[in-house]
């Protein structure tokens, strides 16, 4: 492997520099839009009215942030070629994610609804791969135009990490199945015109098989929000939704019956090494504004960066940050080379460890700026917060650190040809 970053990266990232600074960065600055960035930044966000929801001045800044880079070309870039992308992979994805974050928050990129002028359309990617020819059709451009999406119904109030345990179910009646059952922390949902809905249609609890992936519009007489859960870092667009005799036609499964949890074992590996390298942006900006700030910062007559009691900290986080970002490299190019399951354990390594490594660097950061620091006049305490989150979602650590286990121990196997699903 070759570790320089390749040339048509680097000149791309210049190029995405270039869109930041004409076309993002005065947006960002109109009409007061900075509340939503400033020390304001939550209350701005957050429909206080509502319960919490995010506010729709918000939601149309991101949109319109989103439909000006398509328009320039960045937004749909790590998509399919056939869908007016670039396919550039794992590698360039984490490479761009990282160059991103690395810049702090920003309309250019706000990891805590995933917005980013460089989609990581998670859906699309899916849609692509699992959907039928008819939901192609049906779903594709709305997908890219940001006028269609669906939400993600995975985890159970009585059931976390262990999906295959789910008591959300589905019965065939006809033409048609029968879906009864409850999901929370559905991200998305106060917007999503549908919900991907994870029921169990065979087998036993435990049974990796015989869970079966719907889409399921929200519209239905039988789907009902019960509530939006408030979280560490508001606003909130996780809903807990509850299911009661909610029909839908046999074309609603997404993604064969029964293979349900395949489809979300392949969405968790994309978007585990794209989190860490999301992550391991952010520890990087916490980092570098720590050491600018040290620089100039000069209590009793000298900067505060020559105390080793400042250096050695930031010593360490910047040598873990060095450490992740090989790994990362190394594990998306791998990934790009043999398959997205070809790596699982180093996606799992990258991902709780990258994780981590954001909340100390945040942590630190917000130690050596001292009570400004942790102030909300700087992003410290939004990075932790929001960071702080991703210990626990889609895989939480413990769940990760078990996962690189069983293949250290040799319980669980690798997959490396392309186009093979992991059951887990």
């Amino acid at each position: 492997m070759d570790f320089e970053i390749p040339k048509y990266l680097q000149d791309y990232l210049a190029e995405l520099d270039d869109f930041i600074e004409k076309v993002i960065k005065p947006l960002e600055n109109e009409n007061d839009n900075i509340r939503f960035f400033d020390h304001r930044r939550e209350d701005a966000r957050t429909d206080w009215e509502r319960g919490g929801l995010p506010n729709e001045e918000w939601e149309q800044l991101l949109h319109k942030a989103k439909r000006l880079a398509d328009k320039a070309g960045h937004y749909r870039y790590a998509a399919p070629k056939e869908y007016g992308g670039n396919a550039c992979g794992n590698l360039a994805m984490a490479i761009i994610r990282e160059h991103l974050a690395v810049k702090g928050l920003g309309l250019h990129n706000d990891l805590q609804n995933e917005h980013s002028i460089v989609g990581n359309n998670v859906g699309l990617l899916l849609m692509g791969t699992y959907g039928t020819e008819q939901q192609k059709a049906d779903w594709i451009d709305g997908l890219i135009e940001g006028t269609k999406g669906f939400a993600f119904g995975i985890t159970e109030p009585n059931h976390g990490s262990d999906a295959t345990h789910m008591e959300t179910h589905a019965v065939r009646d006809g033409d048609e199945w029968v879906i009864n059952g409850e999901k929370t922390w559905n991200t998305g949902i106060h917007k999503a015109k549908y919900d991907m809905v994870m029921a169990r249609t065979s087998g036993k609890a435990g049974d990796g098989l015989g869970i079966t992936a719907f889409l399921v519009p929200m519209n239905d007489p039988g789907v009902k929000i019960e509530e939006m859960l408030w979280t560490f870092n508001m606003p909130t667009d996780h809903g807990r939704v509850s299911f009661t005799n909610v029909r839908v036609p046999h074309d609603a499964i997404f993604g064969g019956e029964g293979r349900g949890l395949q489809v979300v074992q392949h969405f968790f590996n994309e978007n585990r090494i794209r989190q860490a390298a999301s992550s391991l942006g952010a520890a990087q900006f916490c980092i570098n504004e720590s050491v600018k700030y040290a620089m100039e910062r000069k209590p009793f007559g000298k900067p505060l960066a020559t105390n080793q009691a400042i250096q050695f900290p930031l010593v360490e986080l910047q040598t873990q940050c060095d450490m992740m970002r090989t790994l990362i490299h190394k594990t998306a190019w791998q990934m790009d080379q043999y398959g997205a399951f070809s790596v699982s354990d180093k996606v799992s390594m990258c991902n709780y460890w990258s994780n981590r490594l954001c909340c100390e660097a945040a942590d630190r950061a917000m130690q050596v700026h001292g009570g400004l620091g942790y102030s909300r006049h700087k992003p410290f305490e939004h990075i932790y917060r929001h960071h702080r989150r991703y210990r626990i979602t889609e895989g939480a650590e413990e769940i990760q650190m078990r996962r690189v286990a069983g293949y250290m121990f040799g319980f669980m196997k690798q997959k490396a040809p392309k186009g093979v699903l992991e059951n887990e």
